[in-house]
């Protein structure tokens, strides 16, 4: 069979909707300024499916200093790997303030977040280590792990019972190889909203003598005193070995880090292959970031106001008898009874009639007979969005309810 054929017959579970999918479930167009009111197909909606959560996207002086750079510098300084002719001293700078904000002794800049994390696995282990890693990570995680020649075990989420068992089996063949044992989880897991036991895992170390990595995407910026990260909110900051964040929630850009002792964190930088053969992140990202960490770091009102929205709106929809799960963080998601036929038809329902954007997941993310519906609150949200949207959920659920939905055809 010719290879194209092969795919134009199975587009997979997600291409396979695409035929009526595609600019309005998948691949939307949100336009206009990153706020919380946009543009969709013309009409203005209330959006919840930004990253933004300290609402740096267009902070004044963010705007300012990114378009400074971007005119001293132009996007391609520096050219070249940062290994051949790509570093800089700003480069270094922001590695610097990262690793001290973050509390680790080095950083790596990487270009981009899930390349990052599939790499970092790749230079970390070999054929005759193991990977032991929760089942709800992240798919940069998954795709890292499937690159790795040598043992891997799965253990159900946040499951520290089922930890041990896989770390059981871990060390028993590392003892016959040699190997050693990396546990890999998420600070918040940014689909459920959860927050990975960072404190129980680290108490694991001694015993089993494995290594620590943690993406925390969805943490840095967002969890602790500082936000500095979920470590931080747990008090497991010094157990983790290698802390990854990315700059596009927070810090809305483009980027990541990886933070941890200096000599892993040299042996990262020269042996990192998406960063050795990859050009440097452009210079005005790397101006953009250091002003974003400034007013990360000096403006704790940011992160204060984007509680007081994740506050109002969790608290206000589980008021009314909403399934919000087992979040802890400002992920929102909210767990409904339904088929892809209802979820569509809601969808519609809440964008068409209520002015209400939210990211919609179904299966094969979650069971066949869920509808979670996901919320990112930002700290430009207000309250009265939160009142609007608490408002348009309950008529939409109540319909959801009722079986109204199922009774309609699927039109975009």
């Amino acid at each position: 069979m010719d290879l194209f054929d092969k795919i134009a017959r199975n587009r997979g579970p997600l291409g396979s909707h695409s035929h009526y999918a595609h600019g309005y479930f998948t691949f939307p167009k949100l336009e206009g300024e990153i706020k919380p009111r946009m543009m969709f197909r013309g009409k203005e909606v209330l959006t919840w499916s930004l990253n933004n959560y300290i609402g740096l996207a267009n902070h004044p002086e963010v705007r300012q200093t990114d378009a400074e750079a971007a005119a001293q510098w132009g996007m391609a300084y520096p050219m070249g790997a940062r290994m051949m002719s790509g570093n800089s001293t700003l480069h270094e700078q922001l590695e610097s303030e990262l690793s001290d904000f973050i509390g680790k002794q080095d950083t790596l800049l990487l270009n981009f977040g899930y390349q990052g994390v599939v790499s970092i696995i790749d230079a970390i282990v070999n054929r005759h280590d193991v990977i032991v890693y929760d089942s709800e990570a992240h798919a940069c995680i998954i795709d890292g792990v499937r690159l790795h020649q040598g043992k891997r075990f799965v253990y159900p989420h946040n499951d520290i019972a089922k930890l041990r068992t896989s770390l059981d089996r871990a060390k028993r063949l590392t003892d016959e190889t040699g190997g050693g044992i990396l546990v890999i989880t998420e600070g918040v897991f940014g689909m459920s909203g959860d927050l990975g036991k960072l404190d129980e895992i680290g108490k694991l170390k001694e015993e089993y003598e494995f290594r620590l990595f943690v993406d925390d995407a969805h943490g840095f910026g967002t969890m602790g005193a500082t936000g500095a990260g979920t470590g931080e909110h747990l008090g497991a900051q010094a157990g983790i070995d290698l802390y990854f964040s990315t700059f596009a929630k927070s810090m809305a850009s483009i980027g990541a880090f990886v933070s941890g002792d200096e000599s892993i964190i040299e042996y990262l930088r020269y042996n990192m292959r998406s960063q050795i053969f990859a050009k440097s992140l452009p210079m005005p990202l790397v101006v953009g970031a250091l002003k974003r960490l400034e007013l990360l770091r000096s403006k704790p009102e940011l992160k204060d106001n984007l509680w007081t929205i994740v506050n109002a709106l969790q608290s206000g929809l589980r008021a009314k008898g909403f399934n919000l799960g087992n979040t802890q963080s400002p992920v929102t998601p909210v767990f409904l009874n339904g088929q892809i036929p209802d979820a569509t038809q809601l969808t519609l329902d809440l964008r068409e009639n209520h002015g209400i954007f939210c990211s919609i997941v179904v299966y094969p993310v979650v069971p066949k007979d869920v509808i979670m519906l996901r919320l990112i609150p930002t700290a430009v949200h207000t309250l009265d969005d939160v009142e609007r949207t608490i408002a348009a959920f309950e008529k939409v659920a109540a319909k959801l309810d009722k079986g109204l939905y199922s009774k309609q055809p699927t039109m975009v």
